[in-house]
């Protein structure tokens, strides 16, 4: 088994929830939030090709042969940084799930469900 097989799963279930989420968010917003998560993806898989080639250098960690497609950045495998890009999709992904059914709870239960008022009787 290679280490890109290992990740596949962890990247499609990252993707389908952040699709999911996209769509929950209002239309002017999505631009904003995929700003920020080319942004924040940027950032983390710079950090992550630093510390893994520092840690990897190190000898705190290797990789068998074969199990890898070859590539590298630095000295980190291409399929290390598959962790990072799930993690950039998937976190924001569900505090947006989270946050957008704890706010329509909260707009189901401040509205009325049953108001007999109609008409302006009192």
């Amino acid at each position: 088994m290679t280490y890109l097989l290992i990740c596949v799963p962890f990247l499609l279930v990252s993707a389908i929830v952040a699709v999911v989420a996209q769509r929950r968010i209002e239309p002017g917003a999505r631009a904003r939030r995929t700003i920020a998560l080319a942004v924040g993806a940027g950032i983390l898989l710079v950090l992550t090709a630093v510390f893994d080639t520092v840690m990897i250098a190190a000898g705190l960690f290797g990789y068998a042969e074969g199990t890898r497609l070859g590539a590298t950045i630095g000295l980190a495998p291409v399929e290390d940084f598959a962790y990072p890009i799930a993690a950039v999709l998937l976190v924001p992904a569900v505090w947006t799930l989270m946050t957008t059914r704890r706010g329509a709870a909260r707009l189901r239960a401040a509205s009325p469900a049953d108001d007999h008022t109609e008409g302006g009787a009192q």
